[in-house]
């Protein structure tokens, strides 16, 4: 059996915590920003502080967002993406402007607490197919020699968000765990280099993925409630997979010479729609569960002890690839409006549950609908949805997500107020040919989990402003052409 959970993916982190040896130790939870309407930066900060989250992690050093960040006292991790690696590993002068406009500049004269920058952000997943072997770690050294040069190299550390399939089990026990033998060397010269500027390990575990990836997976084993088969491992008795991932990584690290590596678990969570494991019932089991399981500094096994983990994520993502799977836009705790998902307690200054956003604008009262006169066998009505869901957000319908009791019209429904919230709800995008209306009467089933959603008002004008509906042949996404196949049989 596979013990790793891992994941594809991008990513705020949330730390809350206690005090041990000058570090804050607790949840933390990703930030990222591949939405069509991103809550403007400020009212996020307000969040996090509203809810006691003192650490955020970032995927890259948006300026919007760290001058929010100006004396807020949250601490945070600004990341570098892939694409820039290439660059940063073949020019140390590229290294020192950007430490100089992303890390300098923020730190002294607008008061925002980076502690660390992450390189690069799961470089070395093996369907990348090696695509950034070769300058992940060159730019690592250029990123250090630039915050030693700014005078940075004591307050700002590096790390590379790694994820889990850098290591594996030669069988279910963590004990066996080793780095995967084609990169073995690689990863344990950058854990060398990390050691020895005092930076972490950090790494990204996903036991939703082991879920999803393999259906004989036992699903008790991703969650932190009861285990009925738990693994004995020389008297190390694993009941969670969470538990055995990380010590799989220990081992590996101890075989390697550095059993003493400070470890961040860079992102951890459960999504909440988008496929049949995805749910909001089992989102709150995980990520509740993982916050009690850490809560009393028990930590694993292998190591005793806080652990230093980045929930992921904060807030869900409309515009995210959805090539590893449709539940990669539903990360989120919060949905895109910063409402919350479920009740969920963060700790002592969340002891309370999840605090919404506040002070967020709403677009009108106002959705896209099928119009009742529209016949379902309107030869236009398969390219119109296939339209929408291909430029707008479709993952909430098909089987098992959270509109998944929706018949065909209501699917159609769907698909166009989707296209038609993401273009701001201009006119022209409530136009499908004979077959839409606008309506002032929510079409959001009562007491269900399908919600139809009004957008909010962005921080930055949509980048997918609508044109007329065209009848000319487009490009869909296979993904949505499933999905296009599924809503309009279920008549």
């Amino acid at each position: 059996m596979r013990i790793l959970g891992v994941k594809n993916g991008l990513w705020i982190s949330m730390i809350l915590g206690f005090m041990v040896l000058g570090t804050v130790y607790g949840i933390g939870a990703n930030w990222g920003t591949q939405a069509t309407h991103p809550l403007p930066p400020k009212i996020v900060v307000k969040l996090l502080k509203d809810n006691g989250i003192q650490k955020v992690k970032l995927f890259d050093a948006d300026s919007e967002i760290l001058n929010a960040l100006s004396g807020s006292g949250i601490e945070v991790m600004v990341g570098i993406p892939n694409e820039m690696l290439w660059s940063l590993a073949n020019s140390l002068g590229a290294a020192e402007k950007w430490v100089e406009k992303n890390v300098s500049s923020h730190v002294s004269s607008n008061s925002v607490d980076i502690k660390y920058v992450a390189v690069g952000n799961e470089p070395f997943l093996s369907q990348l197919n090696g695509t950034f072997l070769s300058t992940t770690f060159p730019a690592l050294q250029n990123i250090q020699a630039a915050l030693i040069k700014a005078g940075l190299g004591n307050r700002v550390k590096v790390t590379i968000p790694i994820n889990a399939d850098v290591y594996q089990s030669s069988s279910e026990k963590p004990s066996t765990g080793d780095f995967r033998q084609d990169i073995r060397d690689l990863i344990v010269s950058i854990v060398k280099f990390l050691s020895d500027n005092g930076g972490a390990f950090t790494v990204n575990i996903y036991p939703f993925i082991s879920l999803y990836n393999d259906p004989n997976f036992p699903a008790d084993y991703a969650f932190f409630d009861g285990y009925s088969s738990p693994i004995d491992d020389n008297g190390k008795i694993y009941n969670n997979v969470f538990d055995a991932n990380h010590d799989t990584l220990l081992s590996a690290l101890q075989k390697n010479g550095f059993p003493n590596m400070s470890i961040i678990i860079g992102e951890i969570g459960w999504p909440t729609d988008g496929d049949n494991n995805a749910n909001l019932k089992a989102a709150q089991r995980f990520n509740q569960g993982f916050m009690t399981h850490i809560s009393g500094g028990k930590g694993t096994p292998m190591r005793p002890g806080p652990i230093d983990a980045y929930l992921f994520s904060l807030i869900d993502e409309d515009a995210k690839s959805i090539q590893p799977g449709n539940f990669e836009r539903h990360w989120g705790i919060y949905y895109f409006d910063g409402t919350p998902k479920y009740n969920l307690s963060l700790g002592a200054n969340n002891g309370g549950g999840l605090v919404p956003a506040s002070g967020v604008r709403y677009l009108s009262r106002q959705w896209c609908v099928l119009s009742p006169s529209a016949s379902l066998d309107d030869p236009q009505l398969a390219d119109s949805v296939g339209y929408a869901c291909s430029h707008a957000d479709c993952t909430s319908l098909g089987h098992g997500t959270s509109c998944a009791d929706l018949d065909a019209r209501g699917n159609v429904s769907y698909a166009f107020n989707s296209y038609y919230q993401e273009n701001d709800q201009q006119s022209s995008a409530c136009k499908f040919p004979n077959l839409s209306m606008i309506t002032n009467i929510d079409p959001s089933p009562p007491g269900g989990t399908c919600k139809f959603k009004i957008m909010i008002q962005a921080s930055s004008p949509s980048s997918h402003k609508s044109n007329a509906f065209s009848t000319k042949p487009v490009n869909v996404n296979v993904m949505f052409l499933v999905i296009v196949s599924l809503l309009l049989s279920v008549l």
